[in-house]
């Protein structure tokens, strides 16, 4: 989904960012302009936001030239002239940026395939307005290898925007995008991309980054471990942070190899007695969680303490789910007092059942005893 403007959001609801006036934006670049909004405009308040960018991409495809070549010039002429850094300029009179970027890339990548390179740079000149990380999804699909060779010339694009679709396009399992089925099978052919944008100076680069290589640690752990392990040498303090949050997933899951990349080995502790300040909780209540923590260790050591509650599901038994806890220091016999809070609430990814419920600690990817209580939903 394309990066919001700032303030259009508070304006109505989501969905009217693609507007009417949008598609009379969009329609004064036409030759029929009259016909464009006539098939767009009055089937606009019954749908949905999707369905809207979806409805311009099928009416500009019935109003621009069938020949693909000649159609993304015509959709080159009608971007905004001014490429902002921050993304936050909107369509106007002189051009088309922001949420509009959206049907105009689809149609380029998902009818430009027969004019490859043309579609490939037609999308680069459209992230800088906006965001391709979507549309160049379905050329990558169609010739990875073809994609990618145009790609590793982007990595050096003076715009962050474009490197960024370096990195946030190929992933392989982008939130809201279509799966790429080759680099979910095989994301080696990326990871050579990915080096290269590691240390980019542009924070929103290197967090894409992390996410890319994140999608790969669902697949491929240990790869991406591997990967991670390689990069650590020399690695300034924004590489080592780029990591952290790539291999977050493997950490919660208490991979010990990803745990030991960040010096969290096993834990050195004396037993561990976790409590709950309640043994009976309702929905929309909270518990306390707490510990005490206590080093065997001679020196110095490094905890990453995470929350795991082990919740009844519909079949009556119980599975983990992760929380982010902390990360300590505990010097030689010191004792560290861990307390978290968690609420109990409704959320529509995951319903509640109510049952006997524990709860206890990872620790370096070793758990602890659990405390019990009971959820009443």
């Amino acid at each position: 989904m394309p990066r919001a403007e700032g303030g259009e959001a508070a304006t109505g609801a989501f969905k009217e960012l693609i507007s009417a006036d949008l598609v009379r934006l969009i329609g004064r670049h036409l030759d029929d302009p009259a016909g464009f909004e006539a098939a767009v405009v009055p089937r606009l308040p019954a749908l949905e936001m999707k369905a809207r960018v979806e409805a311009i991409r099928d009416a500009l495809l019935d109003h621009l030239p069938e020949e693909p070549e000649a159609r993304h010039a015509r959709l080159r002429d009608m971007l905004h002239p001014d490429v902002r850094a921050d993304l936050k300029g909107a369509s106007d009179e002189r051009g088309i940026a922001g949420w509009g970027i959206w049907p105009l890339s689809l149609v380029v990548g998902e009818h430009g395939g027969a004019a490859f390179e043309d579609a490939m740079e037609t999308l680069r000149l459209m992230t800088q307005r906006s965001t391709a990380e979507f549309a160049i999804r379905p050329l990558i699909d169609a010739d990875q290898d073809r994609a990618l060779g145009i790609m590793a010339g982007w990595v050096e694009d003076p715009s962050h925007h474009v490197r960024r679709l370096v990195s946030e396009g190929t992933r392989p399992r982008l939130p809201w995008g279509m799966r790429l089925r080759g680099l979910v099978a095989d994301p080696s052919p990326v990871l050579r991309l990915l080096a290269r944008l590691r240390d980019d100076p542009s924070d929103y680069v290197r967090r894409s980054v992390a996410n890319h290589l994140g999608d790969v640690a669902k697949d491929h752990p240990a790869l991406a471990v591997e990967v991670a392990r390689d990069w650590m040498r020399d690695a300034p303090q924004t590489r080592v942070a780029l990591l952290r949050h790539a291999l977050r997933h493997p950490i919660k899951g208490g991979d010990a190899d990803a745990l030991a990349l960040f010096g969290w080995g096993p834990p050195r502790l004396a037993p561990v007695a976790v409590t709950v300040d309640r043994a009976v909780v309702r929905m929309g209540e909270e518990i306390v969680v707490a510990a005490d923590l206590t080093s065997t260790a001679t020196g110095p050591q490094d905890l990453a303490v995470d929350l795991v509650l082990h919740l009844v599901k519909a079949n009556g038994r119980t599975a983990p789910k992760v929380f982010k806890g902390a990360v300590l220091r505990l010097g030689p016999g010191e004792t560290a007092r861990f307390a978290r809070t968690h609420r109990f609430r409704e959320v529509t990814t995951r319903r509640a059942h109510g049952g006997r419920h524990a709860v206890g600690l990872r620790i370096n990817g070793v758990d602890t005893p659990t405390a019990a209580f009971d959820l009443i939903v």
